[in-house]
């Protein structure tokens, strides 16, 4: 099949080239002429294990090619997905005017009619928008569709070339079997895929992700009180999950979850409740406790340190809002090393892919280390926000050989707090005892 993929961010730039790679002709489009450009010379302008081979392997067969002009871009395509931005606006909801105007060039510059399919996260109703449009601008038969996208950053080549499921929108059978075809490949081990009505395929995403969400707050608000009542969550968190009806998926306690999804499709779907009279209190406290949770670890800090950190160094063990990606949106690192540096410390901070990202994020205060072991030399302490793997085990007598004091606060329960008590550490996690 001949798509157009508009949008070259994580959700644009997997889904073209890894239908590429399933033997469709996929054309990305973005407006962005750097990153056009980038991207034909193999560069891949985010931190995404394997994306790279995809891409480079696609474009030198033929099958995936990267454009700054629309209508050329479109022009041989038969579906259209659309993978553009839509992020929080001031009042929580999502910003669809990337959307708006995508649909808008949409109908301007096709010669033919095309199923257009919202790929982007999207409230419900967004395709009914986006069919208004198309036939507020075109005399064409243009088709509708929605299929969200539940791709996880660090992990979303897996999460695309073997889906847990293959949401699709539609309401005519044509687009059905378009769609259906598209994603044959990715069906062959067992049927995943999940037809249904439009709005419901929007509200899946959204549903989906509001869940996911709630279960960490929900085990967040749990560490809490666990640190209070002398209980362990992580014991807590294996015997919960082991029943059937929870499971143990999003069940970790920590500094709060953050990227480019969850907290802003969190307030999305509660702008949406609220806009039709129909409060998700649920889903206003999970935001709320995720807010707190992200400023856990200035208290934890403060505890040890005193609220005046002016003289003391912070060692920071990850930037990023989780392992496997250099996405710093909503990453608890942003809330904590400003208020780090506000109350006089010096912070000395180490990630393995994000610091690029981070220095565009950060204040100019923050000193960056080439090693994580380099960050912790003469720290008064480290703390940890993101639980790559290259923290996972590291070595415990030269971390704390290099700190002025054998002091860790962690807040991805890393490492066992008997363990940590044995070689002599003071180790402060969330939920677990000190």
């Amino acid at each position: 099949m001949k798509l157009a993929v508009i949008g070259t961010g994580y959700v644009g730039l997997v889904s073209g080239a890894c239908l590429a790679d399933a033997g469709n002709k996929v054309t990305c489009i973005d407006i962005d002429s750097d990153k056009i450009n980038e991207l034909r010379a193999g560069k891949i302008p985010i931190f995404e294990p394997g994306l790279k081979s995809i891409v480079e392997r696609t474009q030198a067969r033929g099958r995936l090619s990267f454009t700054t002009d629309f209508a050329e871009g479109i022009r041989e395509a038969t579906i259209i997905m659309i993978a553009v931005g839509t992020p929080q606006d001031e009042d929580g909801s999502a910003d669809l005017a990337a959307v708006e105007v995508v649909a808008r060039q949409i109908a301007e510059a096709a010669t033919e009619a095309k199923l257009v399919v919202t790929k982007s996260t999207v409230p419900v109703g967004t395709a009914d928008r986006v069919r208004r449009i198309l036939q507020d601008h075109s005399d064409l038969p243009h088709r509708i569709a929605s299929n969200p996208e539940f791709l996880k950053e660090g992990d979303a080549v897996n999460d695309f070339t073997r889906p847990d499921r293959i949401v699709l929108g539609v309401d005519d059978d044509l687009s059905r079997q378009e769609l259906e075809a598209l994603y044959e490949p990715f069906n062959r081990q067992k049927p995943r895929t999940l037809t249904m009505g439009i709005r419901s395929a929007e509200m899946t995403k959204y549903a989906a992700n509001g869940m996911l969400a709630t279960r960490i707050s929900f085990m967040n608000e749990m560490a809490r009180l666990c640190e209070e009542v002398g209980a362990d969550i992580e014991e807590i968190r294996f015997g919960i999950g082991s029943d059937s009806r929870i499971g143990p998926a999003f069940l970790y306690a920590g500094c709060g979850y953050g990227g480019s999804c969850f907290p802003k499709d969190v307030k999305a779907l509660a702008h949406t409740g609220r806009s039709h009279g129909v409060p998700l209190r649920l889903l206003e406290a999970t935001d709320q406790v995720n807010q707190e949770q992200r400023r856990v670890l200035i208290g934890k800090v403060q505890d040890v340190l005193g609220s005046d950190l002016t003289g003391k160094t912070i060692a920071v063990w990850g930037l990023a809002f989780k392992a496997k990606t250099d996405d710093m949106r909503e990453a608890p690192a942003l809330y904590c090393l400003p208020e780090f540096l506000k109350a006089g410390a010096r912070v000395q901070a180490h990630d393995p892919v994000a610091m690029t990202n981070a220095r565009l994020e950060l204040p100019a205060g923050v000193n960056y280390a080439h090693g994580a072991y380099e960050a912790l030399e003469g720290a008064d302490l480290l703390v940890i926000f993101t639980d790559w793997a290259d923290y996972r085990a590291p070595d415990f007598d030269r971390i704390k050989s290099s700190l002025s004091e054998p002091i860790v606060i962690d807040g991805r329960n890393l490492y066992s707090p008997e363990k940590m008590r044995q070689l002599g550490f003071q180790y402060h996690c969330i939920g677990r005892p000190s």
